[in-house]
C-alpha cells in the first residue's frame, strides 16, 4: 500500500499542479484591454502551459499505474468514465486550445495599435468558450475521482 499510497498522492499532485494553472488562465485573458497587455498575456500562456502538460502527463501515467497496481479499477464505472473524460479534454487542450491560441497570437501580430481589434475578441470568446468545456470536464473529473459514485 506504501507504493499505491505514494502513487496516488503524485496523481493528487499532478492534478494540483496542470488544474491550478489551467483555472487561471481566464482569469488573465480577460484582464487584457490593450493590444500590448493581450501581447503580454500570451506570452505569459506560452510560459506558464508547461505546467498542465507536466501535469497532465502525470496524472495520465499515474492513473494507469494505479490501475495496474490496483487492477479492480478497471472495473468501476466512475475509473472508466474518468479516462474517457480525461481523453475528450485532452482533445480539446491539445487540439483546439493551441490553434485558438495562436489564431490570437497572429491578430495581433499583425495588428498596429493599442486597441484590441474585435478579430482578437471574437477568437478570445472562441477560446473561452473550449477553456470552459475543459473545466466542466476537469470539475467534472475531479467529483468522479472524490465521490466515486457508480
Amino acid at each position: 500500500m506504501v507504493v499505491y499510497d505514494a502513487v496516488l498522492f503524485l496523481h493528487i499532485l499532478a492534478a494540483v499542479m496542470g488544474l491550478g494553472v489551467a483555472f487561471g488562465f481566464p482569469i488573465l485573458a480577460r484582464t487584457a484591454r490593450t493590444a500590448e497587455q493581450a501581447r503580454y498575456t500570451l506570452l505569459l500562456f506560452k510560459k506558464l502551459e508547461i505546467m498542465p502538460k507536466i501535469g497532465s502527463i502525470t496524472l495520465l501515467l499515474s492513473g494507469i499505474l494505479l490501475a495496474i497496481l490496483e487492477p479492480w479499477l478497471w472495473k468501476e464505472g466512475w475509473f472508466i468514465t474518468s479516462i474517457v473524460l480525461y481523453l475528450i479534454a485532452q482533445v480539446l487542450v491539445i487540439g483546439l486550445l493551441p490553434k485558438g491560441l495562436k489564431r490570437q497570437a497572429d491578430i495581433l501580430d499583425s495588428h498596429h495599435g493599442e486597441e484590441l481589434p474585435a478579430e482578437y475578441r471574437a477568437a478570445s470568446k472562441q477560446n473561452a468558450k473550449v477553456e470552459g468545456m475543459t473545466h466542466v470536464l476537469a470539475f467534472l473529473l475531479i467529483l468522479l475521482m472524490v465521490f466515486k459514485p457508480f
